[in-house]
């Protein structure tokens, strides 16, 4: 690393929600950051209008606040680089348009769409490049009056890159090595179209990462076929010396199968792959995000770090400034790493084991509440301290969970069939005695008590604690029976045996 500072930038369009693999780009990026002590920057890039969706910027915004991932630099934050959205650039665009073009690098094309779909049926595998650019309609093969006049008369246009054939252009990348192909299997790439007075994305990109400083350009292994027409245009300038490193990072492919992950697979295997709920402006579509599907945002950085990267132990429970002192670019994988998504809810698990139980009660009171139970917190507290190692999400604590605070009124039949015998009727009014005549219902106490009575008796533990549990929790589920009683307390506990001698006989 030279002693340069490090900025990289994260430049999403806003053209709809967030994909996951999106955050998984930001996310190296912003840790490549921290890592060299350099600065992140959000450039939104909105230079084609057609695409555009309303919300989509705020939704790439508040997706970055959920998961703690702060910009130093860009949209929403500012800095001295600006204006940060593309389509407030059109001016500083212009200028390098006409750099190109005063230094003959580039040409003005005026071939319809009409035009260019028919040259396409005439010439099979058609490219608009060196060996088929004089047949077509720009200024390299008409007069420079007739182009005139076609501006003045206000025909639309484009400009193309002027891309010189028989050139090996070679590609450093930091993940992959260098990457060496000739420029004439390249065609000559729209840089700006006269209708929006907007740039493509290959100029507007180039400039902007020059005038921003940009040392490093991370991001997905789709642009890798982007690269050596970006790094022509860094030559066309004159910008070699200040060219960022690249590092094209490996694809998020599908759980199962081959190809990319999409969303059809996050709706066909019932997971998000979107940070946040998002409901689309034009469908009214909703679609699922990981914040709303109950996971931490933690849980999803630690996870999506290790989705390409491989930290070279056998640790896999990271905190951000974890990731950030172990990340490195040398690191991180060559091929596509599979979005295992069970694998997501495993981190969720882990990081709720990791919580204290007070940080995770807010989140299931609120669920009681929903449910018309209004408990004090500290017994809220105490339930998610005995279950919460029983799930991946805290939205599964309330029906896991729901006997602490609600006497069953049925009892599951495959468990009564199981656990209720003849005799059950029998030792549920003994053990009834028994606990009634407890002036300390502690845990300790009880147990201690109740497990003297099953031994004096000759009775089977597992008959008599798998019918006191069906009792309690009209099911075959839960922790510690001891752990239960308690919970609810000498009364509640009479009650619901009481219920289940009657009911069950």
């Amino acid at each position: 690393m030279s002693d340069t500072k490090v900025r990289v930038r994260f430049a999403p369009s806003p053209t709809g929600p967030l994909h996951i693999g999106g955050v998984r780009t930001a996310l190296y990026n912003y840790l490549f950051a921290r890592k060299h002590g350099g600065d992140f920057i959000l450039r939104i890039e909105d230079t084609d209008s057609t695409r555009f969706v309303e919300g989509a910027e705020e939704y790439i915004i508040e997706s970055f606040k959920w998961l703690g991932l702060k910009f130093d630099e860009g949209v929403g934050v500012g800095g001295p680089h600006g204006p940060y959205r593309q389509s407030e650039r059109r001016e500083i665009y212009r200028e390098y348009v006409k750099r190109l073009l005063d230094a003959d690098k580039a040409y003005i094309a005026f071939d319809t769409p009409e035009e260019l779909a028919k040259k396409r049926e005439e010439v099979k595998n058609f490219q608009y490049d060196a060996t088929t650019r004089l047949q077509m309609r720009n200024s390299l093969s008409m007069p420079k009056s007739e182009v005139d006049q076609l501006i003045a008369q206000g025909q639309q246009y484009v400009v193309r890159f002027k891309v010189e054939p028989g050139q090996d252009i070679c590609v450093h990348d930091l993940i992959r090595g260098d990457v060496v192909i000739n420029s004439s299997i390249l065609d000559d790439k729209v840089l700006y179209k006269s209708a929006d007075q907007l740039p493509t994305y290959h100029l507007a990109n180039i400039v902007d990462d020059h005038l921003m400083e940009v040392t490093h350009v991370i991001r997905g292994e789709e642009w890798l076929s982007s690269a050596p027409l970006h790094v022509l245009l860094y030559k066309a300038f004159g910008w070699e010396q200040s060219m960022p490193q690249f590092a094209h990072l490996p694809l998020l492919l599908k759980p199962d199968g081959k190809g990319k992950l999409s969303k059809r697979d996050g709706d066909r295997l019932g997971f998000p792959v979107f940070p946040l709920e998002w409901h689309d402006p034009k469908s009214g579509e909703i679609s699922n995000g990981f914040r709303e599907k109950g996971y931490f945002p933690e849980a999803v950085v630690n996870f999506l770090a290790l989705l390409g990267w491989n930290p070279g132990t056998e640790q896999e429970i990271f905190s951000l400034p974890e990731l950030i002192d172990q990340f490195s670019l040398e690191r991180c994988s060559k091929s596509g790493a599979k979005f295992d998504f069970q694998k997501a809810a495993w981190f969720n698990h882990e990081y709720i084991l990791r919580k204290e139980d007070s940080e995770i009660a807010p989140q299931f009171d609120a669920i009681l509440k929903a449910n018309g139970i209004n408990a004090p917190l500290d017994r809220v507290t105490q339930v998610v301290g005995m279950m919460k190692n029983r799930i991946n999400f805290v939205s599964e604590l309330w029906p896991l969970c729901k006997f602490f605070f609600v006497a069953p009124t049925e009892y599951d039949e495959k468990t009564v069939k199981k656990r209720w015998k003849e005799y059950s009727a029998s030792q549920m009014r003994d053990l009834y005695k028994v606990l009634e005549g407890l002036d300390d219902f502690s845990l300790e106490h009880q147990e201690a008590v109740v497990m003297k009575h099953i031994e004096d008796n000759g009775l089977k533990t597992g008959d008599v604690m798998n019918a006191f549990r069906l009792a309690l929790v009209g099911a075959g589920v839960g922790p510690h029976m001891f752990d239960i009683s308690s919970f609810l307390g000498k009364e509640e506990t009479l009650r619901r045996l009481d219920r289940a001698i009657k009911t069950l006989g």
